[in-house]
């Protein structure tokens, strides 16, 4: 399809899911939350970037954050996922995409609470991303309990983006 044909406007979603670990960080939207566990994964495991990234991919139909930075990939082992973020954003631009119009995130965690770190991580999600904080939404929920979060087995997030096409 050429570059004419396509929409302006372009909606991604994302949602990524890590289990809780022991001996970890735990790091959401690059904001170190103070907590006795971590997530699990190869990078930094941070599920919120991952999100963020899955929805910018999804918006120019350019895969997973898995076919850009596979898992089982040990160059990624411990990689900052803000950075890969970074990346994914400037592949997404290369693409012909100009700019994100928002960003609007839920993040599921029974535990810990996170309501202090939002402004935070709302912030550094503008910063990497070189977007106004007002286009970045952060939300927070427990899952009332609920199946794996709610049993606090680990943390998941959903994340809808918007991009422009360049004219």
């Amino acid at each position: 399809m050429s570059k004419s044909s396509r929409i302006g406007l372009r909606v991604g979603q994302g949602f990524d899911v890590h289990r809780f670990a022991e001996k970890r960080r735990l790091i959401l939207g690059g904001v170190d939350i103070p907590f006795h566990l971590g997530l699990l994964g190869r990078s930094d495991a941070d599920v919120l970037f991952h999100a963020i990234s899955d929805a910018l991919l999804g918006a120019a139909a350019l895969g997973d954050i898995g076919q850009h930075f596979p898992p089982s990939d040990e160059r990624y082992e411990g990689a900052d996922s803000g950075e890969l973020m970074v990346e994914i954003w400037r592949r997404v631009r290369d693409a012909g995409y100009s700019q994100i119009g928002n960003i609007d995130c839920v993040v599921m965690a029974q535990e810990p609470m996170l309501a202090k770190f939002i402004p935070r991580i709302r912030a550094n999600i503008a910063r990497l991303l070189e977007i106004d904080m007002e286009c970045v939404s952060v939300k927070a929920t427990t899952c009332e309990q609920l199946g794996f979060i709610g049993r606090g087995e680990g943390i998941a997030v959903s994340a809808v983006c918007l991009i422009t096409i360049d004219e």
